[in-house]
C-alpha cells in the first residue's frame, strides 16, 4: 500500500515537473538561454544528468556524441581559476535539506571554438517531505556580452575617476599658482602703494611730483583690481566661494557704498542720486561683503561709462517681507554711452566687451560682470540688464536676506573713539609698517608697529601685564620664523579672546580661514591695508568681542587680599580704596612678612596679593618667587599684582620672570584695579 502510495506520488510530481518543463522550454526559447536537469535516487544520488540541446549549443556542441550526459562533460571545461568554487556552490546546494539555498552562480567555461565565455547559471532541486532531492533544474544563461559591458563601463569609470582626479590635480595647481602669484604681485603692490602714500603725506613735494604720484596710485589701484577680479574668478570657477550668513548693518554697508561712489561721480561731475522705497531695516543676515562687491561692481561701471554731466541713480526697494525673510530689489540707472541690443546676451560672459576698444579707453577687464552674476547667483539671487545705445543702462538685482532681531544700533554700543585706540601692527615689511602707521595716524589712532612674530609677543606681553592691552592687532600672515598664525596663538596664550585679532594677507584668506580661526584670528584684510577695511573689520571683530564677553562681573565683595606696602600712608590709601568695593585687606609691612603670612594660612584664604616691588628686608620680586616656589596647593595659581613706580618694560619683564600675573604703575587707578582683579579672579 505504502509503495503504492509512494508511486502516485512520484506520477504527479513527474506530472507537474513536466507542465513546468514545457513551460520552462518556452522560457528558455524567448531567452536564448540553455537547461540542465538532474534526477535522483532515493537516497539522494545523482540518477540521471540531462543537457538541453540549446545548452550544448551554446558551448559549440550539436549532439550526446560530442557532450555526453554526464556531470563530467561540464565540470571538464570549468575555468581552473573557478572550478573549486562552482562546484562546492553546486553540491552545497544539493545538500542542503532544508531547501532554502538556490544555486546562482557566475562562472567561465571552456567552449569548443570560441575559447573561455562566461555564462550564469541558476538552479533549485525539488524535493521529497525529508529533504532528500528529487530533481535539480537550472538555467544556463551567456553573459558574455554583459561581462565585457561591465568591464568596459568599469574601466570608463576609472578612466573617468582618473581624469577628474587629474582636473582635481591640475585645479588646486591653478589655485595655488593663482595664489602665489597674488602673493608675489601683491607684496610689490604693497610697497608702491604704501610708500607712495608716504611720499604724498610729504607737504615739501612738488606740484608736479604730487601729479606723478597721484597717477601712480591710480595705476597701482587699477592693477590691484585687476587682480582681484581674476583671484574671484579662480574661485568662483573652481567652486570656492562660500556665501557667508552673518548678522551686518545695512545702513553702514550703504553708507560706505555711498560714499565711495559719491566721490567718484564727484571728481568725474556726474550727479548721483541715492533713495530706499518703503522700510528697509538697519539689521540682516546675509553676506554684506559679497553683496557690496556686486552693488560696487555696477555702481563702479555705471559711473565708468557715463561721461560728464550724466547721472547715476541707486534705488533699493523693500518688496516683499515673508517668513522673516526681506527681498530687496536694487536697481541702478545711468546715462552713459549704453550697450547695443545684440551685445546684451553676452553682457555675462567673461573677458566680453562690446567694443574692445574700451579696454584702453575705460580700463575694463571684461571680468566684473561675470563674478557679479555669479555671486548673485550664489546668494539665490537674480540680476537683469537693459540698455540702449547712447541713452544709458539700468541693472536691477534682486536678493533675499534673512532679517535680523536687532532692529537699530545702541548709538554708543559700538562706536569707536580713534584717538582713545591702540593698535599693534606686525610686519617684517617696514614700508607695510610705515604704511599702517600712516594711514591709521590719519584717523588719530596710535599705533605701534614690529618686525616680527617674537617681538610682537614680547610687547604684548609688556603690555598685558601692565594692563595696558592693544585694541587691536593687526599681524601679517607670511613671516619669516614666526608667522602670523603661530604669532596669534602666541599672543592668545596671553590676552586671551578679548582683543581683535585680524590677518594681514596677500594670498586668498579662504585658504587659511579654518586654520586662522582655530589659531584665534576674528577676521581677514587683504593687502594693501586701507583705513576704511581695517575699520570694518574691527567693527565686525569688536561686535562679537562684545557679544561673547557678556559675562557677569566678579563681585568682589568679602575676598581677602593681602597687601605688601612699606609706607604706611600707601598702605592707607590702597585699604582704602579696595574697601570701597568692600574687599577684606591684610598688611604685611614687607615681602618677608607677606611670605609668612600667606604660608601660614590654609590654600584658598587669600583670593590675591597686592604686592609693592621696592620693600625692605624682602622686596616684591623675591617674595614673589619664594611664594610660587612653596609646595602649598595654590602657590602657583594664586593672583599677584605689581604695585610698583617701576614702569619701564625691563622692570615689567622682571616681574613676568618672576612669576607676578600684572604690572599696575603707581599712582594705580581704582577702576583699573578692579578691573585687574576681576579679571584675574574669574579665570
Amino acid at each position: 500500500m505504502e509503495h503504492t502510495i509512494e508511486s502516485n506520488e512520484l506520477d504527479a510530481l513527474y506530472a507537474q515537473l513536466q507542465n513546468e518543463a514545457a513551460s520552462l522550454d518556452t522560457i528558455h526559447e524567448m531567452l536564448g538561454s540553455g537547461k540542465w536537469t538532474m534526477d535522483f535516487d532515493e537516497s539522494g544520488a545523482i540518477a540521471r544528468v540531462n543537457w538541453s540541446d540549446e545548452f550544448r549549443r551554446m558551448l559549440g556542441y550539436r549532439n550526446q556524441e560530442d557532450f555526453p550526459n554526464v556531470m563530467e562533460s561540464w565540470s571538464d571545461l570549468l575555468h581552473p581559476n573557478d572550478k573549486e568554487r562552482v562546484r562546492k556552490e553546486f553540491f552545497e546546494t544539493i545538500a542542503d535539506y532544508t531547501g532554502k539555498k538556490t544555486y546562482d552562480v557566475e562562472y567561465q567555461l571552456l567552449t569548443k571554438n570560441r575559447g573561455y565565455r562566461w555564462y550564469r547559471a541558476v538552479g533549485k532541486p525539488t524535493r521529497r517531505p525529508d529533504g532528500t532531492p528529487i530533481t535539480y533544474v537550472g538555467v544556463f544563461l551567456d553573459i558574455t556580452e554583459q561581462k565585457e559591458m561591465m568591464s568596459k563601463l568599469a574601466h570608463q569609470r576609472e578612466s573617468m575617476h582618473a581624469a577628474l582626479e587629474q582636473a582635481n590635480e591640475a585645479n588646486k595647481a591653478k589655485t595655488a599658482f593663482l595664489s602665489n602669484m597674488s602673493h608675489e604681485i601683491r607684496t610689490p603692490m604693497n610697497a608702491i602703494i604704501g610708500l607712495n602714500n608716504i611720499a604724498l603725506s610729504d607737504p615739501t613735494i612738488s606740484a608736479k611730483t604730487r601729479d606723478y604720484l597721484e597717477r601712480i596710485g591710480v595705476s597701482a589701484h587699477h592693477l590691484l583690481g585687476i587682480i582681484n577680479d581674476i583671484l574671484d574668478m579662480s574661485r568662483i570657477e573652481s567652486g570656492r566661494m562660500a556665501i557667508k550668513s552673518e548678522e551686518f548693518s545695512f545702513a553702514k554697508m550703504l553708507e560706505q557704498i555711498n560714499t565711495i561712489v559719491s566721490g567718484q561721480c564727484g571728481d568725474k561731475g556726474l550727479h548721483y542720486d541715492c533713495r530706499t522705497v518703503g522700510h528697509i531695516d538697519h539689521y540682516y543676515i546675509g553676506d554684506a561683503q559679497k553683496l557690496r562687491q556686486v552693488l560696487i561692481n555696477i555702481l563702479g561701471n555705471a559711473v565708468k561709462f557715463t561721461p560728464e554731466g550724466g547721472t547715476v541713480n541707486f534705488t533699493i526697494e523693500d518688496v516683499r517681507k515673508l517668513n522673516r525673510q526681506a527681498t530687496l530689489r536694487f536697481t541702478i540707472s545711468d546715462t552713459g554711452i549704453g550697450m547695443s541690443e545684440e551685445f546684451l546676451p553676452h553682457i555675462f560672459d567673461a573677458f566680453s566687451q562690446e567694443d574692445s576698444s574700451s579696454t584702453s579707453k575705460y580700463g575694463s577687464t571684461g571680468l566684473g560682470m561675470p563674478i557679479t552674476k555669479s555671486i548673485v547667483k550664489l546668494m539665490n539671487g537674480a540680476i537683469d540688464v537693459e540698455s540702449e545705445k547712447g541713452v544709458g543702462t539700468t541693472f536691477v538685482v534682486t536678493i533675499t536676506l534673512m532679517q535680523a532681531d536687532r532692529e537699530m544700533d545702541d548709538p554708543d554700543e559700538y562706536e569707536l573713539h580713534p584717538h582713545e585706540m591702540s593698535v599693534l601692527v606686525i610686519d617684517d615689511d617696514p614700508v607695510a609698517c610705515d604704511h599702517a602707521k600712516l594711514i591709521l595716524s590719519h584717523m588719530g589712532i596710535t599705533c605701534e608697529t614690529v618686525l616680527s612674530g617674537e617681538e610682537a609677543v614680547e610687547l604684548v606681553k609688556i603690555r598685558h601685564i601692565r594692563r595696558e592691552d592693544f585694541n587691536l592687532i593687526l599681524v601679517d600672515w607670511k613671516m619669516p620664523g614666526m608667522n602670523g598664525l603661530e604669532t596669534t596663538k602666541q599672543i592668545r596664550s596671553i590676552v586671551g579672546n578679548n582683543t581683535p585679532i585680524i590677518i594681514l594677507t596677500s594670498y586668498n584668506w579662504e585658504d587659511i580661514e579654518e586654520e586662522a580661526r582655530e589659531a584665534g584670528v576674528d577676521t581677514f584684510a587683504s593687502k594693501p591695508l586701507f583705513a576704511g577695511t581695517v575699520m570694518d573689520e574691527f567693527r565686525t571683530a569688536f561686535r562679537k568681542k562684545k557679544a561673547d564677553s557678556a559675562r557677569p562681573a566678579v563681585d568682589l565683595k568679602g575676598r581677602r587680599v593681602l597687601l605688601a606696602e612699606d609706607v604706611e600712608i600707601n598702605a592707607e590709601i590702597m585699604m582704602m580704596v579696595l574697601s570701597m568695593r568692600e574687599v577684606d585687606v591684610d598688611h604685611a609691612q614687607n615681602g618677608k612678612i607677606a611670605v609668612e603670612m600667606y604660608q601660614s594660612h590654609e590654600p584658598g584664604y587669600y583670593d590675591a596679593i597686592l604686592m609693592d616691588m621696592r620693600m625692605p628686608e624682602m622686596d616684591g620680586l623675591e617674595a614673589t618667587q619664594v611664594i610660587r616656589a612653596t609646595d602649598q596647593a595654590d602657590a602657583r595659581t594664586i593672583p599677584i599684582i605689581a604695585l610698583t613706580a617701576n614702569a619701564f618694560d625691563d622692570d615689567v619683564q622682571r616681574s613676568m620672570q618672576a612669576g607676578l600675573n600684572a604690572h599696575l604703575s603707581k599712582p594705580v587707578e581704582p577702576d583699573l584695579l578692579f578691573e585687574t582683579l576681576e579679571e584675574l579672579l574669574a579665570e
